[in-house]
C-alpha cells in the first residue's frame, strides 16, 4: 500500500470518527431543548481542529513508521488524488444546496450550520472513498 493510499485511509477514518463524536455531543445537547439555545459553535470548532490535528499527527506517525515510503508520489498517485478531490468537490457542491435552501427558508442557524458541516464531512468521506477505490480497482 502506497503512502498516498494510507493517507486516504487516514482521511476516511478521521472523516468518520470525528463527526460521529461531534454529532453525538450536539445531539445529546439537543434533547428537550430549543435549537436556538443549543451551543454548537464550540464543539464544531473543536471537531474541525481535532480533525485537522488528527490528520496531521496520523500522517506523521505513518511517515515515521515507514520512512522509505514517505513523500513518494508517482503519476498514478497524482491522478488518483485529482480524481478523489474532484469527486469530493462535486459532492460538496451538491451538498451546499441544502444549507443554502435552509437559509432561504429562514431556518434556525443551528440547522444551517449542521447541514453545512455534514456537507463538508460527506465531501471528505466520499473523496477518501473514491481515492481508496481508485487505488484498489483503478480509475
Amino acid at each position: 500500500m502506497s503512502s498516498e493510499e494510507k493517507r486516504a485511509w487516514i482521511y476516511a477514518g478521521v472523516a468518520v470518527g470525528v463527526p460521529v463524536v461531534y454529532f453525538a455531543v450536539v445531539l445529546a445537547r439537543l434533547s428537550g431543548t430549543d435549537v436556538a439555545s443549543v451551543s454548537y459553535v464550540g464543539p464544531m470548532l473543536t471537531a474541525v481542529g481535532v480533525a485537522i490535528a488528527a490528520g496531521i499527527v496520523l500522517n506523521i506517525v505513518v511517515a515515521i513508521a515507514r520512512p522509505d515510503e514517505a513523500g513518494r508520489k508517482d503519476e498514478r498517485d497524482q491522478q488518483i488524488n485529482r480524481f478523489g478531490d474532484s469527486v469530493g468537490f462535486f459532492v460538496m457542491s451538491i451538498g451546499a444546496v441544502v444549507p443554502l435552501g435552509l437559509a432561504m427558508a429562514r431556518v434556525e442557524h443551528f440547522w444551517i450550520a449542521q447541514a453545512l458541516y455534514l456537507s463538508f464531512v460527506l465531501a471528505a468521506l466520499v473523496s477518501a472513498i473514491a481515492k481508496i477505490v481508485a487505488y484498489r480497482r483503478g480509475i
